[in-house]
C-alpha cells in the first residue's frame, strides 16, 4: 500500500508541477514561455478569439489545476482542468497530424488526460490533502459531467472555426 501511495505521489508531482510551468509559460512568460500576448496570438491563428483570453483560460486552468494535481486537492476537479486543456490541444492542434508525437501528433497530450483521469479514479493516494483533510468527493458524477461538459464545448468550438493545421506549441 505504501508504495502505491509514493507511486500516486510521484505522479502527482511531476505530471502537476510540470502543468504549472507550461501555464505561467502561456500566463506570465516564464521559462521560455511566449506569455499572454504571445500565446493569445498563437490561439487567435488557431481560430480561439479572443485569443488573450483564452490564453489566459488556458493558463489558468492548468496552473490551478496542477497545483491542486500536485497537492492532491480536489483531485477529480484538478483532472477536469487539466484534461480540457488537453483536450483543446488535442482538437485544435494535435488531431489533425494522427497519433504519434513524433509527427506532432496527440499521443503525449492523451496520457497527460488519461493519467490525470487515472489518478481521480484510482485516488489520490495517502500523502494528498484530500486524504489528510478527508475531503471526498463524488468522483464519478463530477467526471461524467465535466468531460461531456468538454466535449460540447470542443464541439461548440469546432463548428465556430474549423481547426487549422497548426504549429504545435502545446
Amino acid at each position: 500500500m505504501m508504495q502505491a501511495d509514493l507511486g500516486l505521489l510521484l505522479i502527482r508531482l511531476v505530471i502537476g508541477l510540470l502543468f504549472v510551468g507550461h501555464g505561467l509559460q502561456k500566463l506570465a512568460g516564464w521559462f521560455g514561455g511566449a506569455g499572454l500576448r504571445g500565446t493569445g496570438q498563437w490561439l487567435e491563428s488557431l481560430g480561439l478569439r479572443p485569443g488573450r483570453f483564452w490564453a489566459f483560460v488556458a493558463g489558468a486552468a492548468e496552473v490551478a489545476g496542477g497545483a491542486l494535481f500536485a497537492l492532491g486537492l480536489l483531485v477529480p476537479v484538478s483532472a477536469l482542468l487539466l484534461t480540457a486543456v488537453m483536450a483543446t490541444a488535442i482538437a485544435r492542434v494535435h488531431a489533425p497530424r494522427g497519433l504519434w508525437i513524433d509527427r506532432g501528433g496527440y499521443e503525449y497530450n492523451l496520457v497527460l488526460a488519461a493519467t490525470a483521469l487515472g489518478v481521480a479514479l484510482t485516488g489520490p493516494g495517502v500523502y494528498a490533502l484530500d486524504a489528510a483533510w478527508n475531503v471526498s468527493l463524488p468522483v464519478l458524477p463530477i467526471l461524467g459531467w465535466g468531460i461531456a461538459a468538454i466535449l460540447v464545448l470542443e464541439l461548440i468550438l469546432a463548428a465556430r472555426v474549423p481547426a487549422p493545421h497548426a504549429t504545435a506549441r502545446t
